[in-house]
């Protein structure tokens, strides 16, 4: 195996490349950087995968003495005091797919704020500015605003990598950036994940997760959802993200939803931004709506249904709605589909979380319409997409749901060019200021989205 290309943009053990570090110690290699897997100064310790300086144990060690271990970062392999990390640069020579014609394949149509956005993030990638932040509503088309600066980075023989916080999200995404550029490979990476790393491949779409384990390998970095658990607010994670990219590289920062730390760049002009309030369609976002349900969660404790929820579900699905139903809990969800088997007779219907080992099929029947409605934890609440649906949100009090996450959620209607309208709402035991802030920001985007002639209702 040629280890030293395994090493080449990465930050790796021995045991990660499959070698012993007596091998890795006899390559000879120019600017390869061999680096204690733990600091130690003094009492000060420092993780150099993760940067972890804080969550450490001390542990008997089969190298025959105390090693401390990084507690933070241990879910990518163990790494002890006595371990080496093993790093060499990326080449700052184009790769063998450099080419003057353009890798891109997509047929389709910008928009007119989609042009101006792709063109500001393609000045962005080749002024060298190190980051650009992308604020558009949800169903914008963030995805195929950066086809064009990916092209310009794949012609100059540069390596591209899309990260996201959501394996499904990563796993959605990889389709479409092979349809637009089906003559360049994609690797897949993620923890669930069969490929395995390959130096020759130029377009790397993962987790932000397996960014940990890259040191200045992409020029061009791509972080779909940056507001999206577990990305947000990781330090582990942020430092990941700076650190996978080329000294000279560029991070292009997507979100419907910044936080507070890049509006305030953003109004002291040290992060450059492009934002669009309208989707594609030109009709404005649906506005959700505050209704009172009362202690839902001792109702359904009961094996009851809130009778709010239930009036509102019937009265949709007889207008022949479909509705996607959020649900904060698993435990309440599960016990609440129960509930409403014996009422909802001659309806289809199911539920998804994290935990259930067949929700890529239920999605899928959801697409294709053999729910009438389906109940779902914040799971959904963003990378997918369902035509003419509504959205009922069942206890948006709840802490689960972020100003956020409730306006990802909200971005589920919509979508589609040919169902640009649906309804939202927000049953509560409570207005917080979460539900409000998301319907602020919404209607703020839209105010904007008609200033500037973007919609046409």
């Amino acid at each position: 195996m040629d280890f030293a290309a395994q090493m080449e943009g990465r930050l790796v053990t021995a045991k990660e490349l499959g070698a012993s570090e007596h091998q890795l110690k006899d390559i000879n290699q120019g600017g390869l950087i061999v680096m204690p897997a733990i600091q130690v100064v003094g009492k000060y310790k420092t993780c150099q995968r993760c940067g972890n300086q804080r969550d450490f144990i001390e542990n008997s060690c089969n190298c025959g003495n105390t090693c401390f271990y990084c507690l933070q970062c241990l879910a990518f392999g163990k790494l002890r005091t006595c371990d080496l990390l093993y790093h060499l640069p990326a080449s700052e020579q184009a790769y063998p797919w450099a080419q003057d014609a353009s890798y891109l394949a997509w047929s389709g149509q910008l928009s007119m704020q989609q042009t101006q956005a792709s063109q500001e993030i393609c000045d962005s990638y080749q002024q060298r500015k190190g980051k650009h932040l992308v604020w558009a509503v949800t169903g914008a088309g963030k995805t195929e605003m950066v086809f064009q600066a990916i092209d310009i980075a794949l012609r100059a023989g540069k390596k591209v990598a899309i990260a996201t916080p959501r394996i499904d999200v990563a796993n959605e995404l990889a389709p479409r950036f092979q349809v637009a550029f089906p003559k360049i490979a994609i690797q897949v990476l993620h923890g669930q994940s069969e490929q395995v790393y390959d130096h020759q491949v130029a377009m790397t779409v993962c987790s932000t997760h397996q960014l940990i384990r890259f040191r200045q390998a992409f020029d061009l970095l791509i972080i779909d959802e940056i507001d999206a658990f577990p990305y947000d607010g990781d330090p582990m994670l942020y430092q990941a993200s700076e650190g996978a990219v080329t000294t000279s590289g560029t991070q292009i920062l997507l979100t419907a939803t910044p936080n507070r730390t890049q509006l305030t760049a953003i109004e002291q002009k040290k992060l450059a931004v492009s934002i669009l309030p309208a989707r594609y369609h030109r009709h404005h976002l649906p506005v959700p709506k505050h209704m009172w349900v009362g202690d839902w969660r001792s109702t359904i404790q009961k094996g009851k249904i809130p009778k709010i929820f239930k009036h509102l579900l019937f009265n949709l699905i007889a207008s022949k709605r479909r509705v996607l139903v959020f649900v904060p809990h698993i435990a309440y969800m599960l016990q609440l589909v129960k509930s409403c088997r014996g009422v909802f007779h001659g309806y289809h219907f199911e539920s998804v979380s994290s935990k259930d080992p067949d929700r890529v099929r239920k999605v899928q029947a959801m697409r294709d319409g053999a729910y009438d409605f389906l109940f779902s934890t914040t799971i959904l609440e963003r990378g997918v997409t369902f035509a003419d649906i509504d959205v009922i949100v069942l206890g948006s009090e709840d802490r689960t749901y972020t100003t956020a996450s409730l306006v990802q959620i909200a971005g589920r209607v919509g979508r589609k060019a040919e169902f640009p309208k649906g309804s939202v709402y927000l049953l509560h035991y409570g207005k917080t200021k979460a539900s409000m802030g998301a319907i602020r920001q919404i209607k703020s985007m839209n105010r904007q989205a008609r200033e500037r002639g973007l919609i046409d209702d």
